[in-house]
């Protein structure tokens, strides 16, 4: 197709990573888009990449990729502690930007990226895609359609299980610095689910520790010492006015997953996966009445099915961030989720991170 986006991706990789397994099947089923150029950390490691991606053009340094005429959208698909300027160079370039979640250490950073993207014209998204996962999607329409009256409370439950020997690569999780912990990675993507599902916390405070306090590098059998939190319980009130809370349980065996209910003065709605990933859930929606009678499974209709049905959920999740960008870049109209998204997720991270620390509550601007 003569008028298909033209894609460059730094962090593509020949054979591992969230870009080789979600973003590459998610672009190269769409019509909107062509892989043109790659960026890896070395010119072996690129070309390598450039072959499986089908991209006529690879770099070993990421800049050369945004100094690329030919490139319109970039992918920023690194890890955050690698990705310091890159987000901010390709807006500079010109580009439009689809960043990987978190999209920086901060609301403070973030709402200088979004800043400048509007200044510069550019669109953006960001890596929030589970909340395109269809059952998130019934249960926001179903609470704004009333189903279940007035929201009184909403609450939700991670239970996450997690290994204790780690390879090197994952070291930065571990870091409470570097921006790619729990908190951030884990609590930032269910946060910012919980939040298109339920309504905006308008006011939280938080909890954190840290129980686990030491994991074992794999390559190296080193220990190192955990100074990101692996228990995080917040609560406050929505916009609305409902209560909400969130705990993230991480470490120990398996528990029961994730879960969100939603209270109401007409009923009860319960959003549940027995797997403990987000990756590829398998949510069920259940629908209980004020009189007692037992819940009942809603059925997600037709209209909600995924954009790439039969594809793990978060590839066709991350379809759908790409699909309504494209539609934004050639429209001008705005797409979620995107910058804007990001950084009321940040605040509301770094909001939890405040009170935990200071142990007040803290009301958060609209």
């Amino acid at each position: 197709m003569a008028d298909r986006i033209r894609v460059g991706v730094v962090g593509a990789h020949a054979e591992r990573g969230w870009a080789r397994g979600i973003h590459l099947p998610a672009l190269t089923a769409l019509d909107d888009f062509e892989i043109v150029a790659v960026a890896g950390t070395s010119g072996g490691s690129a070309q390598a990449a450039a072959a499986v991606w089908g991209a006529g053009r690879a770099y070993d340094d990421a800049h050369a990729l945004l100094a690329d005429p030919d490139v319109e959208l970039v992918t920023v698909a690194v890890q955050l502690p690698r990705r310091d300027g890159l987000v901010e160079a390709a807006i500079e370039a010109g580009k439009h930007v689809y960043c990987e979640w978190p999209l920086a250490r901060d609301a403070a950073t973030a709402e200088r990226f979004e800043a400048k993207a509007r200044a510069a014209g550019v669109r953006h998204a960001v890596g929030l895609q589970s909340r395109h996962h269809p059952a998130v999607r019934l249960l926001r329409d179903l609470l704004a359609q009333g189903l279940i009256g007035e929201v009184l409370s909403a609450s939700l439950l991670y239970s996450l299980s997690t290994p204790e020997v780690w390879s090197t690569r994952y070291a930065a999780l571990f870091d409470r610095t570097q921006g790619v912990n729990h908190v951030a990675v884990v609590g930032g993507h269910s946060l910012d689910m919980f939040q298109y599902a339920v309504g905006e916390f308008a006011e939280v405070s938080a909890t954190l520790t840290t129980r686990i306090d030491r994991v074992t590098m794999a390559e190296t059998g080193e220990r190192i010492e955990v100074t990101s939190p692996d228990q995080i319980v917040a609560g406050g009130l929505l916009r609305s006015g409902a209560a909400a809370s969130a705990h993230f349980m991480t470490g120990g065996p398996r528990g029961d997953g994730f879960r969100i209910e939603v209270h109401g003065r007409a009923g009860r709605l319960v959003l549940v996966s027995s797997d403990d990933s987000l990756v590829d859930p398998r949510f069920t929606l259940t629908h209980a009445t004020e009189n007692g009678t037992p819940a009942v499974e809603v059925p997600v209709p037709d209209a909600y099915r995924p954009l790439l049905p039969g594809a793990p959920s978060a590839v066709s999740n991350v379809a759908q961030v790409y699909s309504d960008l494209a539609t934004a870049i050639r429209t001008g109209d705005p797409s979620g989720p995107d910058f804007t998204t990001a950084v009321r997720t940040h605040r509301l991270l770094d909001a939890i991170r405040s009170t935990a620390e200071h142990g007040h509550r803290e009301t958060l601007a609209p």
